[in-house]
């Protein structure tokens, strides 16, 4: 059966909504190491298994008032926060795109982007087991669709070969890591999802955005020209301009020139 065209937003935000939940599952055990399948969600205070109606995405979290049901632990609004921001996102990324493999490979991306600014907001690292498999996932697709397999490995060798040398260079000049390689894997597999022209654009918009936040630290005096800022939650978020906006803003700079 095909679903109506205005159908298919809805059909992926319901969606959106349930991976919610598991991506919260992953931004709490990848960190420590903890397999994502087994064992099953528990509170976090008194270690009880959660039963079924205490894990419907955001609603269970407004009826238990965000407190464990037993032991009355609080739960963290991340967790509804989460599962809501993947069901809009979702919800947009399947009303710009039309069902296709190109639909699916978003989909999929948005979800890596999620869990990796979440951990690497709370945790400053980016899992390996979520950058390194997600560029053969993006190079995969584009075998079947945008932005192509050349403009996608053109993208990764370029993402990560930028940041790589950016991070290099800082360590030969100051003697002192500047960048992670996990920000040179997450760039990498932006690029294998977007290809070679938005991996550039997520890069300055990533950059220009955390260069602005750093400078406000330092203006309300909550950091020093020498706070390390998570820059992989800046990718993650000028990823998601790149690949919902970026062809327009890439045409608008182009039309200077």
């Amino acid at each position: 059966m095909t679903l109506p065209p205005a159908a298919v937003p809805v059909v992926a935000g319901l969606f959106g909504l349930l991976l919610g939940s598991f991506l919260n599952v992953c931004i709490f055990r990848l960190p420590r190491g903890v397999s994502v399948v087994w064992p099953a969600s528990a509170c976090g205070g008194c270690k009880r298994e959660l039963r079924w109606f205490e894990n419907i995405p955001v609603v269970s979290w407004v009826v238990l008032g965000a407190r464990c049901a037993r032991c009355k632990a609080p739960i963290s609004i991340q967790y509804p926060l989460v599962e809501a921001v993947t069901a809009v996102l979702f919800v947009v990324v399947a009303a710009v795109t039309p069902v296709s493999p190109l639909l699916a490979a978003r989909l999929i991306f948005v979800c890596a982007l999620i869990v990796l600014f979440t951990i690497d907001l709370e945790h400053q690292i980016l899992p390996n087991v979520i950058t390194l498999p997600g560029i053969g996932v993006g190079l995969a697709f584009a075998l079947l669709g945008p932005p192509g397999w050349r403009a996608a490995l053109l993208g990764a060798l370029l993402g990560g070969g930028l940041l790589y040398a950016t991070a290099a260079g800082y360590y030969l000049l100051r003697k002192e890591e500047g960048l992670g390689m996990g920000d040179v894997k997450m760039l990498a597999m932006i690029g294998a999802f977007l290809g070679w022209q938005a991996v550039l654009l997520t890069l300055v918009l990533a950059s220009f955005s955390g260069a602005l936040i750093g400078l406000l630290l330092i203006a309300l005096q909550r950091g020093s020209m020498k706070y390390a800022l998570p820059f992989g939650t800046f990718l993650a978020l000028g990823a998601l301009v790149a690949m919902l906006a970026g062809q327009p803003i890439i045409d608008w700079y182009a039309g200077f020139y």
